[in-house]
């Protein structure tokens, strides 16, 4: 069964971009992976372009010719819906000023741009807000 999660960022001023992650959302997982490889906004920025996905991992694009697709994914590549599977509708949802409520999912990921830090949302357990670290990360 999926863990689901959503990853999100939001600028200095406000504004925010929500992707969906359908697998492993638990923080041992994509919350470790978030900490660990998606440290400056460039890149976290590269993730929500590529809209709707499957599965994180450390690197958002394959290396050209690396032979990356949805059904053989190359290990440590994000398997996306769009660009893998050639899905449509899975563009990264805007939002302003108010994280979106939850739509079902376990766990959402936040990253603050003025802070410099993730932050994790437990949907099972109250929704609170809170400071992402790599001790959360060690056990669910």
């Amino acid at each position: 069964m999926a863990t689901r999660s959503t990853i999100s960022i939001i600028d200095k001023e406000g504004n925010g971009k929500r992707i969906y992650c359908h697998w492993d959302g638990y923080p041992s997982n994509n919350g470790t992976i978030l900490l660990e490889h998606y440290k400056t906004a460039a890149k976290i920025k590269k993730l929500i372009a590529v809209g709707d996905i499957s599965s994180l991992a450390p690197n958002v694009a394959p290396t050209k010719g690396d032979g990356h697709t949805f059904d053989k994914p190359v290990k440590g590549v994000v398997n996306a819906y769009g660009r893998d599977r050639g899905e449509k509708d899975v563009k990264a949802k805007s939002f302003k000023n108010k994280l979106p409520s939850n739509m079902g999912e376990e766990f959402d990921y936040i990253f603050k741009e003025t802070e410099k830090k993730w932050y994790v949302r437990n949907n099972h357990f109250g929704g609170k807000l809170t400071l992402l670290t790599k001790e959360m990360c060690k056990g669910d």
